[in-house]
């Protein structure tokens, strides 16, 4: 029998403009500074919109602001301006996102502290604000010692040299307060301790995991039980490090986020875990997955639950129905098997020289393809490379096809995640070394 073709994709995305092109107008005089934060002029009316907003909504003029005071934009920050001008890679010409007026070219980043990997296609930032580093990392600091008690005293230099303060920051470059970055920074350890504790280096296994996430994935998302046995829940929560500090962390995200955005949140959620579960199933059978295998894991294994609230983390919300559309989808997920690449790549090293075999894509690349090291590592820097070139090929098509504020900025967010993502793998020396490849 014949292999099924694959359904070419399909996109609702004019619709989905159509549907929201009057929200996104009468909606701009109550968020005109975000707006013009992220796009340095009034929205403009997508194609095929209709002509006045729904009923019982107030009318606004898709070239004036009533009532709002100007406000400067700020410079756009290198990721920002190259996702404006699209992706540069072969066949790409064509696809820009062009603002309303021209911008002043950046300013050049900051001399690098770490190499990068040669010939991996990235691009630079700045050093993120220093200012808000320090303050972010003391207060990480403090949440995960002494709100939670996430880490025993000895772990501190450790924590330290994660420098998640440092990471965040550099990340989120349009969140408008240390608070809103907070929110991402709690997260973020929370996800890590997970992954440590349950599934890695600090006493995790692959044998049991499946309840270990089952149980911490109810702090994420509420466990709606019985009054008799929801104490007995309570008391395991708050026994375990590592449920606490997802309790805390999502407790603190769901009183800024909207009901759509947490609820976002913990689907992606869910996806990692499953796709913990299934790097586990190879541990326990002791057997490397084949290539695209491996790939398919690291779609679920990744990244992706970090750019997926840069809106939270922004201070604005990208409506659920623009999320959900296919092409929107695409372009997360590219970007998070991307930076999950990344973290193979630059944690290559640490990881041969942790006990036990550490599935990476160098590794899996190198036993199922019979090749050297050398070359399956040089092999990964080119799947990377087109995974990276797809993430911007797709997110100018989308930026050019819904020209919608949030949809604009939400694209700038996860591009600039992607930046810092690779900005602190590349400078963190405490963790990563590169191997002697060239």
């Amino acid at each position: 029998m014949p292999a099924p073709e694959l359904t070419p994709p399909q996109s609702s995305l004019p619709e989905a403009g159509a549907h929201f092109g009057a929200y996104a107008l009468a909606d701009a005089a109550t968020r005109a500074r975000d707006v013009l934060a992220a796009t340095g002029a009034p929205p403009r009316a997508l194609p095929g919109a209709p002509p006045g907003p729904p009923p019982g909504l107030p009318t606004v003029a898709a070239t004036s602001l009533p009532d709002v005071p100007a406000v400067e934009p700020p410079p756009l920050s290198p990721d920002v301006d190259r996702l404006l001008r699209g992706p540069s890679g072969l066949g790409t010409a064509g696809l820009r996102l062009t603002l309303p007026q021209e911008r002043p070219a950046p300013p050049k980043p900051s001399a690098p502290q770490g190499a990068a990997i040669p010939g991996l296609y990235h691009h630079p930032v700045p050093e993120p604000d220093p200012a808000r580093v320090e303050e972010v990392s003391r207060r990480i600091k403090s949440w995960a010692m002494d709100e939670v008690s996430l880490y025993p005293d000895d772990w501190e230099e450790e924590f330290d040299g994660f420098s998640v303060g440092r990471y965040m920051v550099a990340c989120h470059p349009d969140a408008p307060s240390v608070d809103h970055l907070m929110l991402a920074t709690r997260l973020m350890v929370a996800e890590n301790a997970v992954d440590d504790c349950y599934c890695e280096d600090h006493g995790g296994s692959p044998v049991g995991l499946g309840e270990r996430l089952l149980l911490a994935h109810t702090a994420l998302d509420p466990l709606h039980t019985t009054r008799e046995y929801q104490p007995q829940w309570a008391e395991s929560l708050h026994s375990d490090a590592p449920r606490r500090a997802y309790h805390s962390a999502m407790d603190y995200f769901v009183q800024s986020a909207s009901a759509s955005q947490a609820d976002r949140y913990r689907h992606d959620m869910a996806r990692l875990h499953l796709g913990y579960l299934a790097e586990a199933a190879w541990a326990q059978e002791d057997r490397v997955p084949e290539v695209w295998e491996y790939l398919a894991m690291r779609q679920f294994n990744n990244f992706r639950p970090c750019p997926t609230i840069t809106d939270t983390v922004g201070g604005y919300e990208l409506p659920a129905d623009l999320h959900a559309q296919p092409a929107m989808q695409r372009v997360i997920a590219l970007a998070g098997n991307a930076t999950t690449i990344v973290n193979d790549l630059y944690s290559y090293t640490k990881e041969l020289d942790a006990p036990g075999r550490h599935l990476n894509l160098p590794v899996v690349i190198a036993e199922r393809e019979g090749i050297s090291d050398r070359e399956a590592y040089l092999k990964s820097v080119e799947v990377h490379n087109d995974l990276m070139h797809d993430f911007e090929t797709e997110a100018a098509a989308l930026a050019a096809d819904c020209p919608v504020p949030s949809v604009q900025r939400f694209l700038r967010g996860v591009a600039a995640w992607v930046d810092g993502n690779h900005y602190w793998h590349r400078t963190n020396t405490y963790r990563y070394s590169l191997p002697d490849f060239w």
